[in-house]
């Protein structure tokens, strides 16, 4: 890859990039802009995948909200993402956790690891 642009990608990267794994419970603030008011938000569910490399890294999330599974998607690098705080660690095997968008209740449940 270009030297310019591996400058411009290395720039943007965060210094203090959280540190979680797909199956961990984590709780995401996420500055929302309303107009010209800014407020933080927060979101908390289970990391379905974390894809991409450098500054591209993006994780999606999942929680369940009144019976209806809402999932969100961010770019770990963006200024948007204030900070992401892991709840807790899940034991999984695999990288990609799309068959809890089938499950229901206690069956979408992440076995905790324990240390």
């Amino acid at each position: 890859m270009n030297e310019i642009i591996k400058n411009i990608e290395a720039a943007q990267l965060k210094a203090d990039a959280p540190e979680f794994g797909v199956g961990d419970t984590v709780r995401v603030h996420a500055l929302i802009k309303e107009g010209n008011r800014e407020r933080i938000q927060v979101f908390e569910g289970t990391v379905l995948k974390k894809q991409g490399g450098s500054n591209r890294a993006t994780f999606t999330v999942r929680k369940n909200s009144n019976g209806i599974g809402v999932e969100k998607t961010w770019p770990l690098h963006s200024p948007h993402v204030v900070k992401v705080e892991v709840v807790r660690h899940g034991k999984v095997r695999r990288a990609k956790l799309y068959y809890l968008r089938d499950r229901v209740g206690k069956a979408a449940k992440v076995k905790e690891m324990v240390k």
